[in-house]
């Protein structure tokens, strides 16, 4: 079966204006510009909710937005129902029904959301009192019922398991768990487990434990008067009863003692994850908050980062490469330096990861690197100021931060003051190469020989290794050795033979299968047709159009790709030939196939045959059956392997067939669950013409 492949494409253009200057000189730069941001108006209701009132005439629009400003919560063996709550407010209220009051809603032409401890709502500023109201009746009288809680339980549980085998998803996981420990309560992460435990009652006590007044505050911004919002909030909020959250206490996150690497073994990764982690104490009313974040935009903020110059542009290891450093005035926040690489070169990225950020802190930055960082900075903070939400987040930040009230006011003053020197404190400060956590989580098969050799300051960097869920476990066996009396012949026709019997499967002149699959929100629908005439259909829909179809008739075809058709060439049609066949491994038979060891596939052992120098199959050593195929092909100048997972075998006229491929392609995951399979039936020349 040929595989899906999503390609994105990115276009840049730069518009290069000529002048009569000296371009040999940098022009010296010029005063920061004055900014003239407001000061909110404020007001406090007794219950303690704190209001910001900023008024902008400039559109006929509003936002209001809700944050309530608690410790983090530690949810324990209950994880998840902090996410539970925050899904089921906003479902209407105890005065109106959800259907309603999404309704109404729709009908103003405005938005409301909720999360656990926050809201956010949108509308014009006529329709500003009744959506004020709405947002208070659902947020002080929510309407939490057993049937919102069971279907937003199952979407989370759906959520699970899609990630299940997410590269992505499992490196970020442990990536946190490790940097905090897993009874923190940034660490701790939603299992099966912990979501089953959760009750609707649980759900409720949470809610009415955080979802109080005490740290709360409202941030009113648009086309509006400050008395009128006065006495809307007023009237709306007063209700709200006067409560402080239950506080307690966690214990205090430590970094690594030395530089090691925390591997993590996803067999089906067809790309490494790396993170280079470690904690940083940082807040935004520190004085060198500024300075640091310069020295991380250099080391990794974007396109013209060290990072990305090094590991994309000069390396071609990855599609992109970037570092980030947090804050947060409760606890300690991490800089994380990130890529996704190529199996093959997981080491090499390690060390020219290591490699920039060392050198970050021990040489200088250029003039020319701190003043186009400085540049950028300031382009995004004037652009910023256009929307009138981004005065409400600066308005919320000086009271939740405890910044000075000119923070803002005096923000490029601070940018442009800010030296060479300065920024190589802040990277010595802030960056701890020698204490770093550096997060692998990859196919260990093929890059741990690798990874153990990696040396960092001339020592080679211990290795760690942990589960997907982080728990300390040892390096798995890797050995491919097999008995001498298997082949891949008799792998071949053990398959052949677990799914039906050779007779069984040269009685089939055709098959047809629908399968549909759920990618980003949308619906990806699968239609394939194949006959032992070497013909071969496969057309990939997404809301009923076609994305990619490929057409095969026995001696030609063609592909259509987002509407663009382009005729087969003669590799291409070699290619599909191979695939076309109801049942290809008939073909394998007494070929050039060969056996290339064992590897385990979601924890079972399974044979490696090498098919072609694009593909390798795996089937289970116990039943036979494939579990796994593995397809490499040049894209963009880049090595990009998908991996399809079969699982879930059914019986189908005597064969059995999988009605489950899970499929990574990159970054993107998914998984096609079959509907409907055909044999002997529905299937006709016309379909491959």
């Amino acid at each position: 079966m040929k595989n899906i492949f999503t390609t994105l494409f990115f276009l840049a253009f730069a518009l290069v204006a000529e002048a009569q200057v000296d371009r040999t000189q940098m022009p010296e730069a010029g005063p920061a510009p004055e900014i003239n941001l407001k000061d909110p108006q404020t007001f406090e209701l007794r219950n303690g909710l704190k209001v910001l009132v900023v008024e902008n005439h400039k559109l006929p629009r509003v936002s209001i937005q809700l944050s309530i400003d608690n410790p983090p919560v530690l949810e324990g063996a209950k994880a998840g129902v902090s996410t539970l709550t925050g899904s089921l407010l906003g479902k209407g209220s105890k005065n109106i029904k959800k259907d309603d009051f999404n309704e109404e809603v729709d009908f103003l032409g405005a938005r409301i959301n909720f999360g656990s401890q926050s809201a956010f709502a949108s509308s014009l500023s006529k329709y500003f009192p009744r959506i004020l109201e709405l947002m208070a009746d659902a947020g002080l009288n929510p309407n939490f019922t057993q049937v919102e809680f069971d279907k937003e339980k199952q979407k989370i549980l759906t959520g699970l398991k899609s990630e299940e085998k997410s590269v992505t998803a499992i490196s970020g996981r442990v990536g946190l768990a490790l940097a905090y420990s897993k009874k923190h309560p940034y660490g701790e992460f939603m299992t099966e487990e912990s979501i089953n435990k959760v009750t609707l009652t649980d759900v409720i006590q949470f809610y009415e434990d955080y979802f109080v007044p005490a740290n709360a505050y409202l941030v009113v911004v648009g086309d509006i008067k400050f008395d009128d919002v006065k006495t809307l909030v007023e009237e709306q909020f007063t209700p709200w009863t006067k409560a402080v959250p239950p506080s307690f206490g966690f214990s205090k996150p430590a970094d690594a003692q030395y530089a090691q690497i925390n591997f993590v073994d996803v067999p089906n990764a067809v790309q490494s994850e790396i993170t280079v982690e470690n904690l940083v104490s940082l807040q935004k009313k520190d004085p060198d908050y500024l300075s640091a974040l310069m020295a991380n935009e250099i080391l990794g903020g974007g396109g013209e980062g060290r990072l990305f110059l090094n590991l994309r542009e000069d390396k071609a290891y990855t599609y992109g490469s970037y570092s980030s450093l947090g804050n947060d005035k409760y606890v300690p926040a991490r800089f994380r330096a990130t890529a996704s690489v190529r199996n093959a070169v997981t080491d090499s990225s390690v060390v020219e990861i290591l490699k920039e950020i060392e050198r970050i802190r021990t040489e200088p930055v250029t003039k020319e690197e701190l003043e186009n960082t400085k540049a950028k900075y300031t382009g995004r903070f004037v652009m910023a100021l256009e929307d009138p939400s981004t005065i409400a987040d600066y308005a919320l930040e000086i009271e939740t931060e405890n910044l000075p009230k000119d923070f803002y006011k005096t923000y490029l003053e601070k940018i442009n003051a800010i030296t060479i020197e300065d920024v190589q404190q802040a990277a010595q400060k802030y960056i701890k190469p020698d204490n770093v956590r550096i997060v692998v989580a990859g196919k260990g098969s093929e890059v741990l020989g690798n990874l153990e050799n990696v040396t960092f300051k001339g020592r080679k960097v211990p290795i760690k290794y942990f589960d997907k869920y982080a728990n300390a476990t040892e390096k798995q066996d890797y050995n491919t050795s097999v008995p001498t009396d298997v082949t891949a012949n008799t792998v071949l026709n053990k398959y052949i033979e677990a799914i039906g019997g050779k007779e069984k499967l040269e009685a089939v002149t055709s098959y047809s299968l629908l399968a549909e699959a759920e990618l980003q929100g949308m619906k990806l629908n699968l239609e394939v047709k194949k006959t032992n005439k070497d013909q071969f259909m496969q057309d990939v829909k997404m809301s009923g159009n076609s994305m990619s179809k490929q057409v095969f008739n026995g001696d030609k075809g063609y592909m259509v790709m987002q509407g663009q058709k382009k005729d087969m060439g003669p590799d291409e049609i070699e290619k599909v030939k191979g695939e076309s066949a109801p049942f290809p491994e008939l073909n394998y038979l007494n070929t050039d196939i060969t056996l290339e060891g064992t590897e385990s596939i979601d924890g079972k052992k399974a044979y490696k045959l090498k098919i072609s120098e694009e593909k390798t199959a795996f089937y289970d050593v116990e039943t036979g059956l494939k579990v796994q195929e593995a397809t490499t092909a040049e894209m963009g100048g880049q090595s990009i392997t998908s991996i399809i997972n079969y699982l879930d075998y059914k019986e189908v006229s005597g064969i059995q067939f999988p009605f489950t491929m899970a499929q990574t392609v990159g970054p993107q995951s998914f998984e096609f669950k079959v509907s409907e399979i055909k044999v002997n039936e529905g299937t006709s020349d016309t379909d491959f013409e």
